[in-house]
């Protein structure tokens, strides 16, 4: 999840020679620098906590009216070369056939090939693409695939041998995708996902994994505006880990997307749909602090998806920079808590704090300027179970911040913080493990400090690991690693003595499990332990004196969330396009957990779903263990954040943007919401006859804000369904949630 703040960055660039220059041709980000091409001249730019042009190279004018203008360029990944062309043109003729299938693909270029050798070329028919010009090429190496898009709007996907685009003949076209208004593309690599642009000013995304079928469009059609306000699509740019994308359109605006369809941030302001000031896309004086007003023309993320670069159209003087904060909750080896919701930007942290009223809020955490300068970017933040305590590592090292005290705690030796290039934080109660690469010996393993101080004397325990994890979690006395391509370890912590600065505890790491999971499914993005003692209710199962969690949840890139059982390595397929998860059962410590009768809950483009303990004898396969409840619905512009147990909500956030007159461009400002799952959660008892075990979770839940509105939600919920039975049912019972709110009144009145 990507959430906009504070207020675009500027940064200048030198105008051209000529008139044509007046736009920017390539933009990109590697290691830090930012270059920036045009017709005349390039910059680099550096991309890093300060942006400062570092140097710039000026094409002369004869130089230019002898071998043109630079129309395209290319940087090496490793940032050392810069290709630009300036010249040149290819056609490339495909035979069409019926069903929209390609049957051969013969190459044709006009200038020819690296050996002389002129291919040969097919002219079939009944149809061919004709000379239509190739506008751009995107390559999939995952898949294999290269993607050919051409100026009359088709867009050919074609396979690529073993041996890549070394020879022409290994390419071979296979279909063709889209309406045939394709006007931009991008492939993320890892969710196997095509986002493609249209002339209609809407983006398809289609599904490389599979048939390369069409998954879900999204637009700004809902809000109001359509392709005549927005123009085509000009641009579509993926974020580094492919969970969310931008979107720039031709004549107005930019707007990030997540996978599933919700709006993260959006440029164009939004206006009463209904009201006389409806969208319109001609600027006025109303408008005039709009970004990209005119258009985007070019958009780039940096490597860490902290900063969104864009370019307005028709313009070369400048480049606005966008800064983003990303979720703790998304995915990766840093832990998560329902306590404290988390949301992290290059320097800082968002925290949503609630207040007395319950009223939730938004803090900027600034950190220390001594840490972060040294230590840029920010790459991990973990808040304790107890949501008292932050763990934040940059570059090397790590800090803590101590909520009620508001102070910050360091490493008292810088050499010893240098030596730590953390790569994923979790909080084991009051100890914070570090899993840290050591970069002299190419290897990595677990740091546990305790949180009162950070010192290599204070160290509990170091444990190496295999290889690099790509997944950890952990759940009581228990942490679990797991491995590319799926190896699971499982280690137990046994913690000897008092932990305070005047004791000396002993930390013992001994490893529990050790598994292999044989699956062509791919590596998972995200684990999380389901405690076993919760379901020991519901189940026979066999229970053990340790409590030691067998069962987690594992969800994949491409959003497929399955239940692994860790005794005999059997995988249950549960859902799809999932985008997050939370295992809601033991996570919480508070005495009031208003959620425990829920399992997990997860979020996609179906919205949340629930997932209910099931009281039958395996309580993973019922039928009604997963709910799709329509009342936990947020707006597709508010994404979920995470939970708060002892007030029964879900919390979200979304863009709000702020005017002001005395700065050229508004204000994000991301801005918390609140949704009360309580009435899910007491219809849901009700409906299994749990009459008591209700009243006593509204009892729970009398003193909170939104209580009176669950009671009435669910009384509109019954009042509607029992009209609408009313004339078949007239020896109808009375319902349980008016038996409930009778119930709950006459003894709350007592």
């Amino acid at each position: 999840m990507y959430m906009a703040y504070g207020w675009p960055q500027v940064m200048p660039i030198e105008p051209g020679l000529c008139p044509s220059s007046q736009r920017i041709i390539y933009l990109k980000v590697i290691n830090r620098l930012l270059l920036v091409v045009s017709p005349s001249h390039l910059e680099l730019w550096s991309s890093s906590q300060h942006k400062v042009r570092l140097g710039k190279y000026k094409r002369d004018s004869s130089s230019i009216q002898r071998e043109g203008e630079n129309i395209q360029a290319v940087w090496s990944p490793d940032a050392k070369l810069i290709a630009v062309l300036f010249c040149g043109a290819s056609v490339i003729d495909f035979h069409v056939g019926e069903s929209n299938e390609i049957n051969t693909a013969p190459f044709s270029f006009e200038n020819g090939t690296v050996t002389g050798r002129h291919p040969e070329v097919h002219h079939l028919s009944p149809t061919l693409l004709g000379h239509s010009s190739i506008v751009s090429l995107e390559l999939s190496l995952l898949s294999r695939t290269l993607f050919v898009l051409f100026s009359d709007g088709k867009l050919v996907l074609c396979s690529v041998s073993k041996r890549g685009l070394k020879q022409s003949e290994a390419i071979k076209a296979e279909k063709i995708l889209g309406s045939g208004d394709a006007v931009c593309a991008s492939v993320a690599t890892d969710q196997q996902i095509l986002a493609l642009g249209t002339k209609r000013g809407t983006v398809e995304l289609y599904d490389l994994a599979g048939s390369a079928s069409l998954i879900r469009s999204v637009s700004l059609f809902d809000w109001g505006y359509t392709s005549e306000d927005t123009g085509p699509v000009s641009c579509i740019a993926w974020t580094p880990d492919n969970s969310a994308f931008a979107v720039g359109w031709k004549l107005r605006g930019l707007t990030v997307w997540s996978v599933s369809g919700c709006r993260l941030m959006s440029t164009i302001r939004q206006v009463g749909l209904s009201s006389v000031s409806s969208p319109v896309a001609k600027p006025n004086s109303d408008w005039k602090h709009e970004p990209l007003m005119a258009g985007a023309a070019t958009i780039h993320w940096d490597e860490y998806g902290y900063r969104l670069y864009a370019v307005e159209e028709n313009s070369s003087e400048r480049i606005l920079a966008f800064s983003f904060g990303k979720c703790c909750l998304s995915r990766g080896v840093s832990g998560l808590t329902y306590i404290r919701q988390v949301i992290y930007g290059e320097d800082r942290v968002l925290l949503v704090q609630s207040e007395e009223t319950d009223e939730l809020k938004m803090l900027h955490l600034n950190l220390p300027v001594s840490y972060i300068s040294q230590n840029w970017p920010v790459l991990h933040v973990a808040a304790s179970s107890d949501g008292t305590f932050l763990a934040v590592a940059g570059a090397h090292g790590l800090i803590l911040y101590d909520i009620r005290l508001k102070k910050w705690r360091f490493f008292g030796d810088i050499t010893q913080e240098q030596k730590i290039e953390c790569k994923g934080l979790l909080w084991l109660g009051k100890i914070v493990v570090v899993c840290n690469y050591v970069n002299s010996s190419n290897t990595y393993e677990l740091l546990f400090y305790p949180r009162y101080h950070l010192d290599q004397s204070s160290l509990l325990c170091k444990k190496s690991l295999l290889t690099k994890p790509i997944v950890m979690d952990v759940y009581q006395n228990y942490i679990l690693v797991a491995y590319r391509p799926f190896d699971v370890h499982v280690f137990h912590v046994n913690l000897s003595g008092e932990l305070t600065p005047t004791r000396n505890p002993d930390l013992q790491l001994s490893t529990v499990r050790e598994l292999s999971i044989m699956t062509a499914k791919g590596s998972p993005a995200s684990m999380r332990f389901v405690p076993e003692h919760f379901y020991k209710d519901y189940a026979s199962v066999n229970q053990k004196s340790s409590q030691e969690p067998v069962r987690c949840l594992v969800l994949r890139a491409n959003g497929e969330l399955s239940l692994l059982d860790m005794d005999d390595g059997h995988e249950l397929e549960l859902t799809d396009s999932v985008e997050l998860f939370w295992v809601t059962c033991g996570q919480s410590d508070g005495k009031e957990n208003l959620i425990e009768e829920i399992s997990w809950l997860d979020y996609g483009h179906r919205g949340m779903q629930v997932w209910y303990p099931s009281p039958g004898a395996d309580p993973f396969k019922q039928e009604d263990f997963l709910q799709l409840d329509p009342d936990l619905e947020f707006d597709r512009e508010i994404y979920p954040l995470g939970l708060l147990p002892n007030a029964g909500v879900v919390v979200g956030v979304c863009q709000r943007m702020s005017f002001s007159a005395c700065t050229e461009f508004p204000c994000f400002e991301p801005s918390p919401q609140a949704q009360t799952i309580l009435h899910c959660l007491l219809r849901h008892l009700l409906q299994r006859d749990k009459i008591e075990e209700a009243l006593k979770l509204a009892q729970l839940s009398a003193e909170k804000p939104h209580f009176s509105h669950c009671l009435e939600w669910l009384l509109f919920t019954v009042f509607e369904a029992e009209i609408s039975r009313q004339s078949s049912n007239k020896n109808r019972r009375q319902s349980p949630i008016t038996s409930l709110v009778d119930l709950f009144w006459k003894r709350h009145a007592i």
